[in-house]
């Protein structure tokens, strides 16, 4: 995508967001006609984002499940860049009023030990193992700015930084059990609200990690060390509608909670 047109959409996006719209696809001569011309604009307005919101700390993964996969009309999954004001701690308070429409994801959250260099084979499970050195518990914050799903686009999503508005983190373990088979449980107010495992990541959250290193290298980047990623959600997004305790539990790894008002 040109530069001047990848840059027009990116302040549009900016401007969308600042005014409360609803989320819509965009239109031509703006709108990406490949998912590659959708990070172009991704990239542009994330650095307009930065001026408020400083320089990244990570990505998220989305769409890991092949049932959204299906749903969006894609075969993979995409990525999405994550601000240090957006990074919050287990416990804290998040207003609904500040968001679109405020989603939740529970997710297996790592942190990168090493860079990961670019292959030309690609990465495993087994070969991302040594470049991660904590795993936890943890909650993504996203904005689908009421989106009419039968009609939405998935590349205009990528365009609008995947929809991340920020990430939950409880502490990140040193050590963990086996990932895939891992429970998790989310809670609200303490009455149980959905549960999934480690293998509804693209079967391993590894494999969410691979994937983005993959996704990078294919636009000269790379995961670097002390980098967080969201690898995918174990269940479906929740929507909160009134204020209201979250807690997402994964068994033998710890917990993350949010308190939404």
């Amino acid at each position: 995508m040109e530069d001047i047109t990848a840059q027009r959409a990116a302040e549009w996006l900016v401007a969308e967001h600042r005014a409360g719209r609803r989320f819509v696809t965009l239109e031509p001569p703006a709108a990406p006609a490949t998912i590659s011309d959708a990070y172009d604009i991704q990239d542009r307005y994330v650095a307009l984002l930065r001026r408020e919101n400083g320089g990244p700390v990570g990505y998220k993964v989305g769409l890991t499940s092949a049932t959204m996969q299906a749903f969006c009309r894609i075969d993979h999954p995409i990525a999405g860049v994550v601000l240090a004001s957006r990074l919050h701690r287990s416990g804290s308070r998040v207003p609904r009023a500040d968001f679109g429409r405020l989603g939740l994801e529970f997710e297996i959250a790592v942190r990168i030990k090493s860079d990961i260099p670019a292959t030309a084979a690609g990465h495993t499970v087994e070969t991302i193992a040594p470049h991660i050195d904590g795993v936890c518990a943890a909650i993504e914050l996203v904005d689908d700015r009421a989106a009419d799903y039968a009609s939405i686009d998935v590349r205009s999503l990528v365009a609008d930084n995947s929809w991340n508005a920020g990430i939950v983190l409880s502490d990140f373990k040193p050590a963990w059990p086996d990932l895939a088979p891992l429970p998790g449980r989310a809670t609200k107010d303490g009455d149980l609200i959905g549960e999934g495992c480690g293998r509804d990541i693209l079967g391993h959250p590894f494999n969410s990690v691979a994937w983005l290193a993959a996704q990078l290298a294919s636009r000269g980047g790379a995961l670097k060390a002390g980098e967080v990623v969201m690898t995918g959600s174990v269940m479906k997004t929740v929507f909160p509608e009134q204020d209201a305790h979250y807690r997402f539990d994964l068994e033998g790894l710890g917990f993350v909670e949010v308190q939404v008002s």
